[in-house]
């Protein structure tokens, strides 16, 4: 017996000594992958000397004697910290992950080369002027002196994720800079996936008088009423299985839900007490680690700008100059239709036009798939887009027989000069100039917030597809491609869209709400993805007749619920202080103990209260009992709580109370009885989750910031390294803005937020701040990698300084870029 426990604790002391050799080894090889930036290097492609200061948040400072040189240390800083995100969101835009992570990442390939996002990105390099053009040159020249810098000096392979997914780094080109910026422009936009979900709404419900309910315009001027998808297509099935294409991380399409928001807002200097302007912008986006940002100033020619790029792209996308700042949001400009186009019954090939038949634009393209075989796509096209299948989308659901589905979207553009223009804002040193440099954007179409030193200004930029005014669907549901009233006319003018230069209130903003109230086609959009948020952002701003830098961060910071406060009164109105008091231990007690923490409750979504969980499983409740009765299955589309529809029911608008009768009862149940039954329904959820003590609930153990890695963030025992999880206050519809998810086991995770903050005071500019959701390192073993995401978890931010002595003061690093000399 003692041998065999001797052998057992030899057995045992070697597994351990084993495990802590593999975990010293992966360890070795993955920190050779740390970039050093302390040192010279020599490299081809700069004229001269050019420094990289990196501030003690790591943030580079690059001075350099020409704007090439500049972007060459910025491609070379990029790629020394995010090599492993650019790369992946190269291969995302070229519809290539399957090579890398087989058959999931087939359905996002396979999309992205139906869109050919990348062809049109090749394309569209040779239509910017030579001055971006020789940007592009110079940053892709910075990222491939990194990469020969890796390759030469065994430096881990640039990140520890590509000791897991070894693959060669085909050097970078111009292109690549482009697609990015065409990836976001896809992951920013959702009309396809509104225009698809009202039509299957519409198909459901048969009763388009209630469609306005489920699916409500923002409040403003009226329009014309659609008509019944069904009636447009009779022979489309009433309801169809969900196909909708599978999440995946990388995938740059999100839930319609998430597909974009942000704040931003500016004041003149008759709104501020500085005596000069001041302009906040915290953009909202997914929550990964490392973020989509990553902080850099740049000393250009034309004077230094500094604020958030996106690796892959040599542009300060957010952030200011020393005369000029700007922000963007997401505008909601209705910049995509589906087409239902008929194929020929005789040829397969073609499809109608006004005047017969054409043959579709036809071509194919081999996806390789690790570890299974290649798959070869049949690519088409028609005048109007690219064609989509029924798989992706759930196009499926509404397309007739005999025919197919094709997007119409101005991103889809071989003469994008988004580059262009985000080139040009750069320089600008006004807010006229700051406009007339965004004429050539193109998409994803924006608000653009600006300040200068003595003037304010807001503008919607992007291209508007100029639609017909008797279009048949006014952009709203999939119609027929072949009617000429239904096609696109080109853009619309730039300057026909919404602007604001020194408004007479002094202030301007934007939180994704409706912008104009004019009718269709000048409308913009039908679909605003705020109603709520403008409302507190409104308040906030009225409140003071003038601002500073500190009550511009309290409004970014801001957590109290303009929806909380305004619809619980209407929903609990025959609940509060009703009956007499309950036994302790009864679900009638959870209830009345529920309703008096929420009776005295101020809207404020804190992390550390329990209110803010009791009314958000109570909202959710609610909204499941109100849909699911009339839409079935398809009530799981609607992931998140509409306060327009709540409103709308318990306000009895255009009698949209019918929808708290249930159908498959006999008893006619009223409002009330459904918000005491919601109730119940969510006391019992948080019972099973969190326990019945209502007082020591925390909102912020349901609502986690869920900064998770692409790729390794399901991974075992690594996903502990990479993911980063916080404990946050905010909300689906507070200027703090924290999106839950929606779905599984925990809907209110926070997945969604504003990934980057910054506020400039132009009376003092260097008294500016930014701050960004996680660090600047992509590298895991970096402490730049999660450094940043405590203090914006807090709502703190780090100095925004164009003082090159600052930069130097604390600098974690200088890195001396020098050419090499002619016959080296």
């Amino acid at each position: 017996m003692a041998l065999v426990f001797r052998w057992l604790v030899r057995l045992a002391s070697a597994l351990i000594l084993f495990g802590v050799a593999v975990f010293a080894l992966a360890y070795y090889f993955a920190s050779r992958s740390l970039p050093e930036y302390e040192g010279t290097l020599q490299v081809a492609g700069i004229s001269a000397p050019v420094e990289i200061v990196r501030d003690n948040a790591n943030v580079p400072h690059i001075f350099g004697e020409t704007d090439e040189d500049v972007f060459f240390a910025l491609g070379m800083a990029h790629a020394q910290d995010r090599l492993w995100q650019m790369t992946m969101l190269r291969r995302t835009a070229q519809g290539r992950l399957s090579e890398l992570f087989g058959a999931r990442t087939l359905p996002i390939d396979s999309l992205i080369r139906r869109l050919d996002l990348y062809k049109l990105s090749r394309t569209s390099v040779q239509a910017l002027d030579g001055q971006t053009q020789a940007a592009l040159e110079a940053y892709s020249d910075g990222v491939n002196a990194w990469i020969g810098q890796v390759n030469a000096g065994a430096r881990g392979r640039g990140a520890p994720e590509m000791w897991l997914f070894n693959h060669a780094i085909a050097p970078w080109q111009p292109a690549d800079s482009v697609s990015i910026i065409k990836l976001m422009a896809l992951q920013l936009s959702n009309h396809l996936e509104t225009e698809v979900l009202r039509a299957r709404t519409s198909l459901v419900l048969g009763n388009d008088e209630r469609l306005n309910d489920i699916l409500p315009e923002a409040p403003g001027a009226g329009l014309a009423a659609l008509p019944n998808y069904a009636a447009l297509f009779p022979d489309v099935p009433a309801f169809t299985p969900n196909n909708r294409m599978a999440f995946y991380p990388l995938s740059p399409v999100v839930p319609r839900d998430l597909a974009g928001a942000s704040n931003a807002w500016a004041a003149g200097i008759t709104r501020s007490a500085t005596g000069s302007t001041l302009l906040a912008n915290d953009p909202h986006l997914g929550l990964t680690a490392p973020s989509i940002w990553y902080l850099a100033r740049l000393e250009l020619e034309s004077g230094g700008v500094i604020g958030g790029t996106i690796p892959g792209v040599p542009v300060i996308m957010v952030g200011r100059s020393a005369d000029l700042g700007w922000g963007i949001t997401s505008s909601n400009l209705d910049d995509q239709d589906v087409y239902i186009e008929e194929v020929n019954p005789s040829d397969a090939n073609q499809y109608r036009v006004p005047n017969g038949w054409a043959n579709f634009e036809s071509r194919e393209s081999i996806v390789r798939i690790k570890d299974e075989p290649s798959i070869t796509l049949q690519l088409q096209w028609t005048v109007n887009g690219p064609v989509l299948p029924p798989d992706q989308f759930d196009l499926g659901t509404i397309r007739p027989p005999g025919h197919v589905t094709v997007l119409a979207w101005t991103a889809l553009s071989g003469q994008d000069t988004t580059m262009q223009a985000a080139m040009n804002l750069m320089r600008a040193r006004s807010v006229e100039a700051g406009i007339a440099a965004a004429e050539n954007y193109v998409a994803p179409s924006q608000m653009l917030t600006l300040a200068d030193r003595n003037s304010v200004g807001l503008k919607l930029i992007g291209h508007v597809p100029n639609r017909r005014a008797d279009n048949v669907t006014q952009g709203r549901m999939p119609h027929y491609g072949y009617l000429p009233q239904n096609r696109w006319d080109g853009h619309r003018p730039f300057d026909t869209n919404p602007g604001w230069i020194d408004p007479v209130g002094g202030i301007v903003g934007n939180t994704n709400n409706k912008i104009t109230n004019a009718p269709f086609p000048a409308h913009v959009s039908f679909s605003w993805s705020d109603s709520q948020r403008v409302n507190r952002w409104r308040l906030l701003m009225q409140a003071r007749e003038v601002h500073t830098r500190d009550s511009f961060i309290e409004a970014q910071r801001d957590t109290v619920s303009y929806t909380a406060r305004s619809i619980l009164p209407l929903i609990g109105a025959d609940l509060w202080f009703t009956g007499e008091a309950a036994p302790g231990g009864t679900p009638e007690k959870l209830r009345q103990d529920a309703l008096a923490l929420l009776a005295e409750w101020n809207g404020e979504m804190n992390e550390h209260l329990p209110e803010p969980l009791i009314y958000a499983a109570w909202m959710r409740a609610l909204q499941d009992r109100l849909m699911r009765d009339e839409l079935g299955p398809l009530a799981r589309e609607y992931t998140h709580v509409e306060p327009l529809f709540i409103e709308r029911v318990y306000r009895n608008t255009d009698g949209a109370a019918a929808w708290c009768d249930v159908l498959q009862s006999a008893p006619r149940e009223t409002c009330s009885d459904i918000a005491r039954l919601a109730l119940d329904d969510a006391l019992v959820w948080i019972s099973q989750n969190y326990g019945t003590n209502l007082q020591t609930l925390r909102w912020g153990d349901a609502h986690e910031a869920t900064h998770d890695h692409p790729v390794l963030g399901t991974a075992p025992v690594l996903r502990w390294f990479v993911n980063i999880r916080q404990s946050t206050s905010g909300g689906d519809n507070t200027l703090m803005r924290g999106r839950t998810s929606g779905i599984g086991d925990d809907p209110f995770m926070n997945v969604h937020a504003a990934t980057y903050r910054g506020v400039y005071d132009f009376a003092d500019p260097d008294s500016s701040v930014f701050i960004t959701s996680t660090g600047q390192s992509g590298h895991f073993l970096s402490r730049y990698y999660d450094d940043l995401g405590e203090l914006w978890r807090r709502g703190e931010y780090i100095p925004m300084s164009l003082d090159p002595a600052l930069a130097r003061g604390g600098a974690v690093g200088v890195t001396i870029l020098e050419p090499v000399l002619q016959g080296n």
